[in-house]
C-alpha cells in the first residue's frame, strides 16, 4: 500500500470511460419511458455528456506537458470549467423545473459516477511507470 498513489502510471485511456459512461446515458432511456419521468431531463443529461465528452476529447488532442506549458493550462483550466458548466445549466434547469433537473442530474451524475470509476481502474491496474 505504500507508494500507491505515488507511483507513477500511463495516463488511462478515454475510450473504456466514456463508453461506460455513455452506457448509463443509453440504459437510462428505457427506465425514463417505462417510469415515466421526464425524457426532457433525459435529454439535458445526453446532450451535457455528449458535449463534455466532446470537449473531453478535443483537449486530448492538445499537447500537454512540460514542454507546452501554455496547452497545459488551457487544458487544466478547461476540464475544470466543463465541470463548472454542468453545475450550472442542471442547477438553472433544477430551480425552473425541478422534476426535469432532477432527473437530469441522476442521469449525468450516474454516468460520471462510472465513467470515473471505469478511469481509476483501468489507471491502478496499469503497469507501473519506472
Amino acid at each position: 500500500m505504500p507508494g500507491l498513489l505515488s507511483t507513477p502510471r500511463p495516463v488511462p485511456g478515454r475510450r473504456a470511460p466514456m463508453l461506460a459512461g455513455a452506457g448509463v446515458v443509453a440504459l437510462a432511456l428505457p427506465v425514463f419511458l417505462v417510469a415515466g419521468f421526464p425524457l426532457s431531463g433525459w435529454a439535458l443529461a445526453a446532450v451535457l455528456w455528449a458535449a463534455g465528452e466532446a470537449l473531453g476529447i478535443w483537449l486530448s488532442r492538445l499537447p500537454i506537458g512540460a514542454d507546452h506549458l501554455g496547452f497545459s493550462g488551457v487544458v487544466a483550466l478547461a476540464h475544470s470549467f466543463r465541470g463548472i458548466g454542468v453545475m450550472v445549466v442542471l442547477i438553472a434547469v433544477t430551480l425552473g423545473d425541478r422534476h426535469v433537473g432532477i432527473a437530469a442530474l441522476a442521469v449525468y451524475a450516474l454516468a460520471y459516477s462510472l465513467s470515473l470509476g471505469v478511469s481509476l481502474v483501468e489507471y491502478f491496474s496499469g503497469e507501473k511507470v519506472r
